[in-house]
């Protein structure tokens, strides 16, 4: 779609009202979305490719990729689709986008469910997490990273890889295939993630101002979240107002792939 600000790639299913769904440094195409596929059941998605994923516009300006001009870009498609508001969802960096959408623009926005995500870049220092210094997985999912961001690595190459990341991030990684058997898409996007990773990174820390967000908001994250453990959701549920807390008890980073079945009670009730 032709917006104010380029044009932007997304893709729509379901029924109900509009809820956005996107992550800071991920492409989607047409297979959809394991964390976006369960909204479908009670609300029309929009799965979102924001600036420089898959076929929408890419960046001029390197600030482009940062999260505040990010909600800029869904501002512009949520105007070009005709909707006074709508509502977000989003998963670990999506989450965060989240967080920032509600700061930002909040009379945009219906409701927000957000997961895995963390109010500051605290989580990189917690040795629960995959990114801090300190945990075990830390060495190897940087080589990891290192690699799936080189250009010149051949794509066959960076699958298996992906892969390894997925399953550190799994409570039961001996159930990856039956979890990923599936048609999914969420590709990362390198520009993005580097972006992220070494320029907003460094200073992100929303922590002072999460008790200025007043739509509903459900926080859930899996007790076992390897990537940003559950002690940083607790924050964001204890600093929102009237936020709700959902645990994962049997899940690593995505409760939505290990307890499909809670995870898809946890939006029916959020609906109601």
């Amino acid at each position: 779609m032709e917006t104010t600000r380029g044009s932007f790639e997304f893709f729509v299913r379901g029924e109900g009202e509009p809820i956005c769904v996107t992550h800071l440094y991920s492409a989607y195409n047409e297979k959809g979305n394991t964390f976006a596929n369960p909204f479908t059941e009670h609300y029309t998605v929009y799965l979102v490719n924001l600036r420089g994923a898959g076929n929408s516009v890419g960046s001029v300006h390197k600030d482009d990729l940062s999260m505040k001009e990010s909600i800029k870009d869904l501002e512009a498609i949520r105007t070009a689709l005709k909707f006074e508001k709508w509502a977000f969802a989003g998963h670990s960096t999506g989450g965060m986008l989240g967080l920032v959408y509600a700061i930002q623009a909040p009379d945009s926005l219906t409701k927000m469910v957000i997961g895995g995500a963390s109010a500051s870049k605290e989580y990189m220092h917690h040795p629960g997490s995959i990114y801090c210094e300190k945990n075990l997985n830390n060495e190897r999912i940087g080589e990891i990273i290192r690699t799936i961001n080189n250009p010149t690595i051949p794509a066959e190459e960076k699958s298996p890889l992906s892969r390894e990341w997925t399953e550190m991030s799994l409570y039961r990684p001996e159930n990856y295939e039956q979890y990923f058997n599936k048609p999914n898409s969420g590709s990362t996007v390198p520009q993005r993630l580097d972006y992220y990773s070494y320029t907003e990174l460094p200073n992100y820390d929303l922590t002072d101002q999460l008790s200025a967000i007043s739509i509903p908001t459900t926080v859930y994250c899996g007790l076992h979240d390897a990537q940003c453990p559950r002690v940083f959701s607790v924050q964001i549920a204890n600093a929102i107002p009237n936020a709700q807390l959902i645990t994962f008890d049997e899940s690593n980073h995505l409760p939505f792939t290990e307890e499909p079945e809670k995870f898809a009670s946890m939006i029916a009730r959020q609906v109601k």
